[in-house]
C-alpha cells in the first residue's frame, strides 16, 4: 500500500522541482530610480535636465533574457510622467508599457514599480520618458539585454562594450518647447547634437581588440549618420534582430532606432573621431566624440571625417542591405528564419497616411485624418473597467479616407493572431519614423511616391530584418509585415517627438474576446488608477 502512496508523492516532487528549477533560471534583477531636476551645461551654458539617481543620461540598464524587472520609480520633479522601455515587447503585459493610453501618470513625491520580463529579445535598446516633452530635457539612458550563457550568438565576445546615445538637443528647457507646441506653432530647429548628454566624451580601448559599440537616437526628430573616423564598423544587430553582417564605412541612424556594431581597433595607436552629423537637414550640425587606444600618445587631428547630408537615395540603398541572418539563433531554440513571413497571406492592408494639418488655428500631426488626444483615463484601464465614453474602437480608418482632418482619442481594432501588412505612406517632405509598441516588425519595403498593389512585387519575402521602428523616406512609402500575436492595448506612434504629441498616433487594440491568462496578464496589483477609474476595484 505504501508504494502506491508514495508513487504519487515522488510525481508531485519532480513535477514541483522542475518548475522550481525553470523558476530559479530567470534571475530577479531590483532596481530603485529617483527622477529630479539638475543642472548640466551640455552645449555650454547651464540649463535645467531631468536626471535618474543623479545621472544625465540615465543609468545604464543592463539586463539578461528571462531576467524579471522589478523597478521602483520615485518622482520628485514638477509634472507627472511615465518611463516607457522602447522596443522591449512586454509580451502579454501592456499595463508595463508606460504610456499614457496603458498607465496612469506617477503623481509628483510618488512612486510606481514597475514589472516587466525581458524575453528572447537580445541587443541594444533604450529607455525614456513618454510624457509631454520631457524626452526634451533628459530622462533616456540605454538599455541592452544579453544573452544567458546558454544561448549562442553570432558574434565572439566583444573585449567590451559602449552604449552611445546620440540625439538632437536644445538648449530650451521641455516646458518652453511644450509651450511653443500648445500656442500652435512646430518647434525651431535643434541647438545641436549631444552624444551622451555631452560634445566631448571618450572611449578607450587596447589596440588588435574588437568592441561593441551599440548606437541609439534618443532625439527628438532628427536623423544623423554615424562613423568612426579610420575605422569599419561591422554591424551585427539592429533592435533584436541578428543580420548579416555587412561592413560599413558610415551608418544612418533614425528616430528611435538603435544598432550594434563591432568595432576592431586594427589602425596605428593614436586617438580618433567617433562623429554624428544631421541628415537631410539645411544646416548640418555635428557632434563628436574621442576613441582612444590606450597605447596612444597622439591626440585626435585631422578634418573631421565628413558623412552623407541630403542623400535620400543613399540611405534607402543602404536601408535595403539589412538583411536578416536566416540561420543565427537568435534567443530561440529554432533560427531566426524558420520563420517564413513571406509566406504568410496577410489578412488585411492597413494605409497609414501622415499629415500636418492646422486644426482650429493650430499645427496638429495626423494620421489618416485624426489627431490623437488623450483622454483623461488610460485606453487600458477604460476597456478593463468597462468605462464607457473614454475611446471608440475603429476611431480611426485603415486607410486613409480623404476626411477634414480631426482630433479624437484613436484607437485601431485588431485581432489576436492576424498577421497583417501596413503601409506607411508619406507624401510629406519631412523624414518620417513609425514606432509600434509591443512588437518588431518585418521591414519588406522602401519605395518612392505612391504605394500601389504592384508594390509588392519589389517586397524582401525572403530575408528582411525584425525592428520596432522604420524610417519613412519623405515622399515615399515603407511596407511593413506584423504578427499580432501579443494581446493588449499598443501604442503607434510617430517617434519624432512633436509630431506625437501633436497628434501623430493612435493605439492598437490587439483582443481576443474570450479572457485567458495565456493570452495576458491580469491587471497589477499596484496599478494606478486615475480619471474615471478612480475608485474601481480590481476584479
Amino acid at each position: 500500500m505504501g508504494k502506491t502512496v508514495l508513487l504519487p508523492l515522488v510525481c508531485a516532487i519532480l513535477a514541483f522541482w522542475n518548475v522550481y528549477v525553470v523558476k530559479a533560471e530567470d534571475a530577479y534583477k531590483y532596481f530603485t530610480w529617483t527622477v529630479t531636476y539638475g543642472t548640466a551645461s551640455p552645449l555650454g551654458a547651464p540649463q535645467q535636465v531631468i536626471l535618474i539617481n543623479g545621472q544625465f543620461p540615465g543609468p545604464r540598464l543592463d539586463l539578461v533574457t528571462n531576467d524579471n524587472v522589478i523597478l521602483n520609480l520615485i518622482n520628485k520633479l514638477d509634472q507627472p510622467f511615465l518611463l516607457t522601455w522602447n522596443g522591449i515587447k512586454q509580451r502579454k503585459n501592456s499595463w508595463q508599457d508606460g504610456v499614457l493610453g496603458t498607465n496612469c501618470p506617477i503623481p509628483p513625491n510618488s512612486n510606481y514599480t514597475y514589472k516587466f520580463q525581458t524575453k528572447d529579445q537580445i541587443g541594444s535598446y533604450m529607455y525614456f520618458l513618454s510624457t509631454l516633452m520631457h524626452k526634451a530635457s533628459g530622462g533616456f539612458g540605454a538599455l541592452n539585454v544579453y544573452a544567458r550563457s546558454v544561448i549562442p550568438v553570432p558574434y565572439a565576445k566583444p573585449a567590451g562594450d559602449f552604449s552611445l546615445l546620440t540625439g538632437d538637443w536644445y538648449k530650451t528647457s521641455h516646458k518652453a518647447l511644450q509651450q511653443i507646441l500648445d500656442s500652435g506653432k512646430a518647434l525651431p530647429f535643434p541647438n545641436g547634437l549631444l552624444l551622451n548628454g555631452q560634445t566631448q566624451s571618450s572611449f578607450s580601448g587596447d589596440q588588435g581588440k574588437t568592441y561593441m559599440f551599440r548606437v541609439s537616437n534618443v532625439g527628438l526628430s532628427t536623423s544623423y549618420n554615424f562613423r568612426i573616423q579610420g575605422h569599419k564598423m561591422k554591424l551585427v544587430e539592429v533592435e533584436g534582430s541578428n543580420v548579416i553582417q555587412n561592413i560599413y564605412d558610415s551608418l544612418d541612424v533614425h528616430v528611435g532606432q538603435s544598432i550594434s556594431v563591432l568595432v576592431t581597433l586594427d589602425q596605428p595607436p593614436k586617438d580618433y573621431y567617433i562623429v554624428a552629423s544631421t541628415r537631410f537637414t539645411k544646416t548640418v550640425l555635428t557632434t563628436t566624440a574621442v576613441l582612444h587606444y590606450t597605447n596612444s600618445q597622439t591626440p585626435v587631428s585631422g578634418p573631421v571625417p565628413a558623412g552623407p547630408t541630403y542623400e535620400i537615395h543613399w540611405s534607402i540603398q543602404q536601408a535595403r542591405t539589412y538583411r536578416w541572418n536566416l540561420t543565427s539563433n537568435a534567443a530561440r531554440p529554432n533560427p531566426q528564419g524558420s520563420f517564413h513571413y513571406g509566406k504568410i497571406t496577410p489578412s488585411r492592408t492597413i494605409m497609414l497616411v501622415n499629415s500636418a494639418p492646422v486644426i482650429n488655428g493650430k499645427q496638429r500631426y495626423a494620421v489618416n485624418s485624426v489627431s490623437y488626444t488623450n483622454a483623461d483615463t488610460p485606453l487600458k484601464l477604460a476597456d478593463y473597467f468597462n468605462i464607457p465614453g473614454i475611446f471608440s474602437l475603429n476611431s480611426i480608418d485603415s486607410a486613409p479616407s480623404g476626411r477634414t482632418p480631426y482630433q479624437s482619442t484613436s484607437v485601431m481594432s485588431a485581432s489576436l493572431h492576424e498577421f497583417i501588412e501596413v503601409v506607411f505612406q508619406n507624401n510629406e517632405n519631412a523624414m518620417q519614423s513609425w514606432h509600434l509598441d509591443g512588437y518588431d516588425f518585418w521591414v519588406v519595403g522602401f519605395g518612392s511616391g505612391q504605394w500601389t498593389q504592384d508594390s509588392r512585387k519589389k517586397y524582401n519575402l525572403v530575408d528582411a530584418l525584425t525592428r520596432h521602428t522604420t524610417q519613412v523616406y519623405p515622399n515615399s512609402w515603407t511596407a511593413i509585415l506584423v504578427s499580432l500575436d501579443n494581446q493588449g492595448m499598443w501604442n503607434m506612434r510617430s517617434a519624432m517627438w512633436e509630431r506625437q504629441y501633436l497628434g501623430q498616433q493612435f493605439y492598437l487594440r490587439v483582443y481576443n474576446p474570450v479572457p485567458s491568462l495565456s493570452n495576458e496578464y491580469d491587471i497589477p496589483s499596484n496599478a494606478l488608477l486615475c480619471g474615471k477609474a478612480i475608485g474601481r476595484h480590481h476584479h
